[in-house]
């Protein structure tokens, strides 16, 4: 029996986007399956592109992470011919995704009501720094702006006497590619339901917000809001890391079972009948003097050797791996979560897999990151236009090849 074509096989994606949330949101649509044409400036193309060092070869490792299984052309999107273009490839588009700053589309004339209406099933995708609507809707967006405004600083780092902490990684321009990708997937479903398109709107500041499910909890029920617990669980304990004898590791002890069989490893079930850990509620508010206690028996063994004995007992507990050890470890490999593609240039490059698996789809071969204006004259061809009108085009500048 032949393999199933990936979910999104049939979608056709047109990405406006830059750097980050955008161009994550099209990597993800087009690993499912989705065509994905990746239209770019001609000035030095994706900002992402110049975000260096790092580089591989002569190409920025940052651009060549976010635009795996994308085709890509450079338009100038100022001249009307190059709006022309763009608007003959929107005609016959599922979607567009756009990241642009407040009215950059309305001013192109690529606004959502033209748009649509010379293709009502298009989707129309924003990312934006907090949305299309509301009173900061003409504000920029950046990861860092956003970790602060959606809550994220405040409960991130060691301590509320430490001073604000941004999580290490761009989590709202992440968790905004993601969602976006999601909204992109449920309005093709509606599509093939309807015919129709719709406006799909999401934003970092929105993406941040998400992350703060328990800690929002906590201030809706109680007025309070809660501060940075370092490794700590807001609701649960013992759930941090614990100083061993050469590093750090997790331990996820967080129900009255796993606390018990906590107790049985360390050899010291006496501590259940101290009442300020014989419930969560009580380890809870007593916590800085449990995990006093704690570190006294961590730190008497190595990592590895607390690791093996919690894994037998059946603890949840891991190690603090590095972003190197990371990439390296089996389950990262097996998981297929390091992916290679044969670059036309700079020959195998590696990135970060697809995250969901779609057990029984087909298994293509990914395609490369598109080198600055790699695909125009395919896709102008494929759109209908000439050889000798893809010349004088690329003559005028309206268009970018390499």
């Amino acid at each position: 029996m032949s393999d199933l074509p990936k979910p999104l096989s049939g979608m056709r994606v047109i990405e406006l986007a830059h750097i980050m949330a955008g161009p994550l949101c099209g990597m993800m649509l087009a690993d499912m399956g989705a065509e994905v044409i990746k239209v770019e400036k001609i000035e030095g193309g994706d900002d992402s592109r110049r975000m260096v060092p790092p580089q591989v070869g002569d190409e920025s490792a940052a651009f060549l992470m976010m635009n795996r299984n994308k085709r890509g052309i450079a338009l100038d999107l100022k001249s009307d011919d190059g709006r022309a273009i763009l608007t003959d490839l929107l005609k016959n588009a599922d979607c567009v995704i756009e990241n642009f700053r407040h009215d950059t589309m309305e001013r192109l004339g690529l606004s959502y009501d033209e748009l649509t209406a010379i293709n009502p099933g298009l989707i129309y995708v924003e990312i934006s720094g907090y949305g299309r609507t509301g009173p900061y809707r003409e504000r920029a967006g950046f990861d860092l702006v956003a970790q602060g405004a959606s809550g994220l600083m405040s409960i991130t780092g060691p301590g509320q006497d430490d001073g604000p902490v941004k999580v290490g990684a761009p989590v709202t321009d992440i968790t905004a590619g993601i969602l976006a990708a999601m909204g992109a997937a449920a309005a093709y479903a509606g599509k093939q339901k309807t015919g129709l398109g719709t406006r799909v709107d999401t934003s970092l500041f929105e993406a941040g917000i998400t992350h703060t499910y328990w800690q929002s909890a906590i201030a809706l029920a109680t007025g309070q809001s809660p501060t940075a617990l370092g490794s700590a669980h807001p609701l649960n304990a013992p759930y941090q890391a614990f100083p061993t004898a050469d590093g750090y590791i997790n331990i996820g002890a967080a129900n009255q079972r796993n606390w018990l069989r906590l107790l049985d490893v360390i050899g010291a079930p006496e501590l259940n009948e101290d009442p300020r850990f014989a419930s969560n509620a009580e380890r809870m508010a007593h916590l800085e003097a449990l995990v006093g206690v704690l570190n006294g028996y961590f730190r008497t063994q190595t990592s590895e050797v607390w690791l093996t004995q919690l894994d037998q007992a059946g603890v949840p507990a891991g190690p603090i791996l590095s972003i190197g050890d990371m990439l390296e470890h089996p389950q990262a490999i097996a998981r297929d979560m390091v992916v290679e593609t044969a670059h036309e240039r700079l020959g195998p490059v590696k990135g970060l897999g697809m995250a969901v698996k779609f057990h029984g789809t087909e298994t293509v071969e990914s395609k490369p990151p598109p080198t600055h204006g790699q695909h125009s004259r395919h896709v102008l061809s494929e759109l209908g236009y000439s050889d000798s009108q893809i010349e004088a085009l690329y003559t005028r500048g309206v268009i970018y090849t390499s």
